[in-house]
C-alpha cells in the first residue's frame, strides 16, 4: 500500500468525525510549530466552542447517513458571534475536512469583502493547509483572479473556490452540484453578503449531501443571516457566542469598548456579545450604491462647471496609507496613495496637485501626522483647510465631523456621484458601519476599532469623504471654471466623460 493509499484509508475513517479529523490532521502541541501551545496557556487544540461545533456537525452527518446515491436534506449551520473567537480557523477546518474526506466534493466560499475573503478567510486556509498531514494531496492558490484549492489528480471535479460576493457575480454561485458527493457553501461575515447571493445559493442544495455554513458578527437586524436565527431557525442549527467566554480573546480590548461605547450599546452587543442589534448598528453606504458609482460615465455638465477640491487623508502608522482624492462636482478620482511617505514629500505632492488642477480648496485630516503636512503646505505659501474628525458637525443628526462628511458622501453617491473602480475604496465604503449614540446621533465606528476588528483602515474612504468637509464656491455655468483648457477633464481618469 502506498503512502497515498494509506492516507486515503485513514481519511475514510473520519467521514462522520470532524473532531477526530481536526485532532489528527494538525500537529497540536508539536514543538516548533504554530500549534505548540494553546490560547491563554491552555493545552493546544480547538477551543471549546469550536469542538462543540464539530461535534454537532458530526451528529448531523451521522443522522443523514448519505450513501452516495439518494440525496439527503442539507446540513445548515449558523453561528453569530463577537470578535476574535477563531471563526476563520474553523472555516479552514471545515474546508479541509470536506475536501479530504469526500472525493469529488465541490465548495464555494465567500465573504463580505474581497479583502476579508483574500486575507482573512482564504489566508487562514493557507496556514492550516500548510500544517496538514495531507498537504501534498492538494494544491492551494491565492492569486488575483484565482483563489482555490483542488485535488492534484482531479482539479476540475474535486475543488473549492473562493468567489467575491458582488451581486453581478451571483451566477457563479449557481449550479454547484455534486450528486454523488458533497456540494457546500461557506459564508464568512454573512450579515453583509448580498441577498441575491443567498437566493442563488439555495440552488446548490438539491442533490448529494449538501451543506451550508454561515458565520459572522450579527451586524444587521434584518436580512438572511438574521433570519437564520429568526423565522428560518427551524432550518438551521444555530448558536450565538459571547467573545468574553472564549479563551484567548482580547478581554482588555472588550473592557475598553465597554467604556467607549457602553456595554449595552448595539456596537458592544454585536462585536462582543454576538447578539443582533436592536436596530442601530448598520452599514452606512449599501453595496448597490457603491457598485453603481464605480467607473460610472458622466456627462460633461455633471462636473465641468464645479469647483475642484482635494481631500488628503494622512497615514498615522504601520500599514495605513496616505490618500489624495480629487473631486469636481459628481466626479471623483484617486490621485495617489502612499505607504511610508514622509510629510514633506506628501505636502510637496499636494502642492503640485493644487497647481495642476487649479483647485479651490484642500482639506487635510489634521490629526496625528496631518498637522505636519498642514504646516509644510503653509510654509509653501498654501492655504490648506484643517479637518478634525472629532470636531462639531454641521449636520445636527451627526455626532461629529467624520460622521458628517461620510453622510455627505453617501448623499452625493445617491445624487449620482462617480468614484474610481478601485477595490480598496469599495471595501472601505461598504465596511463603514454606524450606530446611534445615547443622544440618538449618528456615530461611525472608529478607524482604530475597525482595524482591531480585522478590517483595513478606511484610508481611501476618508480621502474621498474629506472633499465634503466644507462647502466651496460653486460658479455659475456662465462663469466657466478657471483652468488651462479644462486640464482636469482631459486627464486619463476614466470616470470623467
Amino acid at each position: 500500500m502506498t503512502v497515498t493509499e494509506e492516507l486515503a484509508a485513514t481519511l475514510a475513517e473520519f467521514y462522520d468525525d470532524p473532531v477526530g479529523f481536526v485532532q489528527w490532521a494538525f500537529p497540536w502541541g508539536e514543538e516548533g510549530t504554530a500549534l505548540e501551545s494553546g490560547p491563554d496557556g491552555e493545552a493546544p487544540g480547538p477551543r471549546k466552542w469550536q469542538l462543540d461545533f464539530l461535534r454537532e456537525w458530526g451528529e448531523e452527518i451521522k443522522a443523514r447517513d448519505f450513501t452516495g446515491v439518494a440525496p439527503v436534506n442539507p446540513i445548515q449551520i449558523a453561528r453569530a458571534s463577537g470578535h476574535g473567537i477563531g471563526k476563520s480557523a474553523l472555516s479552514a477546518w471545515i474546508i479541509l475536512f470536506l475536501i479530504n474526506t469526500r472525493a469529488h466534493c465541490k465548495g464555494v466560499v465567500t465573504a463580505n469583502t474581497n479583502d476579508q475573503l483574500r486575507t482573512k478567510t482564504w489566508g487562514e486556509l493557507a496556514k492550516w493547509h500548510n500544517l496538514s498531514v495531507t498537504k501534498k494531496l492538494f494544491t492551494y492558490r491565492n492569486v488575483k483572479g484565482g483563489m482555490c484549492i483542488f485535488n492534484n489528480q482531479h482539479p476540475d471535479t474535486w475543488r473549492v473556490d473562493a468567489l467575491t460576493c458582488r451581486e453581478e457575480n451571483s451566477e457563479a454561485f449557481a449550479g454547484l452540484h455534486a450528486a454523488n458527493s458533497t456540494p457546500f457553501y461557506l459564508f464568512d461575515e454573512a450579515s453583509n453578503i448580498p441577498e441575491k447571493i443567498w437566493e442563488v445559493a439555495h440552488g446548490g442544495l438539491t442533490d448529494g449531501e449538501p451543506m451550508w455554513f454561515v458565520f459572522g458578527n450579527p451586524t444587521r437586524n434584518s436580512g438572511s443571516f438574521r433570519q437564520c436565527f429568526g423565522r428560518n431557525r427551524h432550518l438551521w442549527r444555530t448558536d450565538q457566542i459571547d467573545s468574553r467566554a472564549v479563551a484567548g480573546t482580547n478581554k482588555e480590548l472588550f473592557e475598553r469598548w465597554a467604556e467607549a461605547y457602553g456595554e449595552d450599546s448595539d456596537f458592544f452587543r454585536v462585536r462582543v456579545k454576538g447578539a443582533f442589534p436592536r436596530a442601530a448598528v448598520r452599514q452606512l453606504i449599501p453595496e448597490n450604491l457603491v457598485d453603481a458609482a464605480q467607473g460610472k460615465h458622466l456627462e460633461k455638465s455633471q462636473y465641468f462647471f464645479a469647483p475642484r477640491v482635494l481631500g488628503v487623508d494622512v497615514a498615522r502608522y504601520g500599514d495605513d496609507k496616505c490618500t489624495v482624492y480629487l473631486r469636481q462636482g459628481l466626479a471623483s478620482t484617486k490621485l495617489s496613495d502612499h505607504r511610508g511617505i514622509d510629510t514633506m514629500h506628501l505636502a510637496g505632492l499636494v502642492a503640485q496637485y493644487e497647481d495642476r488642477f487649479a483647485t479651490v480648496a484642500t482639506f487635510v485630516d489634521e490629526t496625528g501626522l496631518g498637522a505636519g503636512v498642514i504646516d509644510r503646505l503653509r510654509q509653501l505659501g498654501r492655504d490648506p483647510i484643517p479637518v478634525n474628525f472629532a470636531s462639531a458637525s454641521n449636520r445636527p443628526e451627526c455626532k461629529n465631523k467624520r460622521a458628517q462628511i461620510w453622510c455627505d458622501l453617501r448623499d452625493w453617491l445617491k445624487a449620482g456621484g462617480a468614484i474610481p473602480d478601485d477595490q480598496e475604496l469599495r471595501d472601505d465604503l461598504v465596511n463603514q458601519e454606524f450606530f446611534f449614540d445615547a443622544k440618538n446621533k449618528i456615530q461611525l465606528v472608529k478607524k482604530e476599532d475597525m482595524k482591531k476588528l480585522g478590517l483595513a483602515s478606511p484610508d481611501d474612504g476618508d480621502g474621498v469623504a474629506l472633499t465634503f468637509a466644507e462647502e466651496v464656491y460653486q460658479p455659475t455655468e456662465k462663469e466657466e471654471f478657471v483652468g488651462t483648457k479644462n486640464e482636469f477633464a482631459k486627464t486619463e481618469y476614466n470616470v470623467f466623460g
